[in-house]
């Protein structure tokens, strides 16, 4: 029997060889079509059903496989997580109203390899503090992505999001983080997107994970509701959040769930 080809750093993160990009690549741009796709059906009057309904028959009609469906005893292609929920809010008869925002969260498995994404969406017309909240996250993802490239650490991907966030007057969510992912779905590192310039694992070319912050208009805190999965802010204030998944270069890193019509950004 062959050798694993993946290393391990001694902080138990995977380092992928260069030919596992191309399949990272396939699972994200599968996952990123799909929260493509679903965006033209989002508008008032829709329940969240319905919009996890076409994606578990999209990832159906694709023959790929949903990473969620029986996750932990999850039953859902998706999570979407609406105005002051946080994350993995699950899809039901609630009926979307106008200037409700939404995440939508995806992942599929392709040839064995985790495609991992969320963005923001908006049903009608978008409330100006929405727009600048959704506009605040949607940029702190892309500084934490910024300071991906060897040598720098986790730390200074958490610091460049918090820095910027709470330069806005907003908070940064620390109950939830990133991850680790590739052949499998969850794995170390985790991700946090807060910290100090220099702490934590170094990164090196070859790590995989997702950056995912969640920021909301209001205090940091969460709480987890009964149905054991939906998170909410403590406060009721809106939340937003933007999910890639990225691999590290030997120069910057590579985002595998680029949004393949350029819809990342609900006012795209």
């Amino acid at each position: 029997m062959d050798e694993p080809r993946t290393r391990q750093t001694k902080d138990g993160i995977t380092l992928h060889e260069p030919a596992d990009f191309a399949g990272m690549l396939k699972a994200g741009r599968v996952a990123a079509e799909i929260l493509d796709q679903v965006g033209g059906l989002v508008a008032p009057g829709v329940t969240t059903e319905v919009l996890d309904d076409f994606i578990r028959a999209e990832i159906e009609r694709r023959a790929v496989v949903s990473a969620t469906i029986g996750y932990r005893g999850y039953q859902h292609a998706s999570c979407i997580s609406v105005n002051h929920v946080v994350c993995h809010g699950i899809p039901g008869p609630k009926v979307l109203k106008d200037g409700d925002i939404l995440n939508i969260d995806v992942t599929v498995i392709v040839d064995g390899w985790y495609g991992d994404t969320s963005r923001m969406y908006v049903a009608g017309d978008l409330p100006r503090k929405a727009e600048r909240l959704i506009q605040v996250t949607h940029d702190a993802l892309f500084k934490g992505i910024e300071a991906v490239r060897p040598g720098k650490t986790f730390g200074d991907i958490g610091h460049a999001i918090q820095s910027y966030v709470e330069a806005n007057r907003m908070s940064v969510v620390r109950d939830f983080c990133g991850h680790g992912l590739g052949r499998v779905f969850h794995a170390p590192p985790n991700v946090l997107h807060y910290g100090r310039p220099g702490t934590g694992p170094r990164l090196e070319e070859g790590m995989f994970f997702t950056i995912e912050p969640m920021v909301n208009l209001g205090r940091p805190e969460t709480k987890v509701l009964a149905d054991d999965w939906t998170a909410v802010t403590r406060d009721k204030s809106l939340s937003a959040q933007f999910e890639h998944s990225v691999g590290v270069t030997a120069d910057g890193c590579e985002l595998f769930t680029l949004s393949p019509a350029g819809k990342f950004h609900p006012t795209w």
